[in-house]
């Protein structure tokens, strides 16, 4: 038997944003979010990921860090960091003003825990058709110790997007 369990599934078709709320539980300490079928509408665009409170609010609040390699096929790897980010984690990306789609993974760890910071891990990879081949490798943490309960991916480009997301407890057992 597997040890992840499939807690939701959402699609968002031409939206600026898609939110995920009460997918966290103290049923799981680690989740793994899984988004497919990425595809901007029209200008360059990016996603980016935020954590949801158990009011349902968005954290838009620089209390965030996080650090991101970038790795173009067609140019040199770029380091990326902040310490006061509005965001856990880069998420797919447009460069090019193309329409080709890529997929990401995500680990969050400890949303819902009131008494520890919720950390993050990911990576993703796409193909534009005018640059290439590239990838990202991500970390991220809020530095609250609040309850979250959800998950928001938002476009940050003047472009809304389509996109599938899959949200699964992975259970540890002892």
């Amino acid at each position: 038997m597997s040890n992840l369990r499939l807690i939701n599934e959402t699609s968002g078709t031409n939206v600026s944003s898609v939110s995920l709320t009460d997918v966290f539980s103290a049923d799981f300490d680690i989740y793994k979010i899984e988004q497919t079928d990425y595809t901007p509408l029209s200008a360059s665009s990016q996603s980016i990921m935020r954590l949801i409170n158990a009011s349902g609010s968005a954290i838009s609040s620089s209390d965030y860090n996080y650090a991101s390699l970038f790795q173009p096929s067609y140019s040199s790897f770029v380091e990326d960091r902040s310490t006061s980010s509005t965001f856990i984690m880069d998420g797919l990306y447009n460069d090019q003003n193309d329409t080709v789609g890529g997929g990401a993974v995500y680990y969050l760890f400890n949303p819902f825990s009131s008494t520890t910071y919720t950390f993050g891990i990911g990576q993703h990879s796409q193909f534009n058709t005018g640059s290439g081949f590239f990838a990202r490798k991500d970390i991220g943490v809020l530095k609250s110790t609040a309850s979250m309960t959800g998950v928001q991916f938002i476009s940050t480009g003047s472009a809304n997007i389509t996109t599938n997301i899959r949200v699964f407890g992975l259970r540890v057992d002892s």
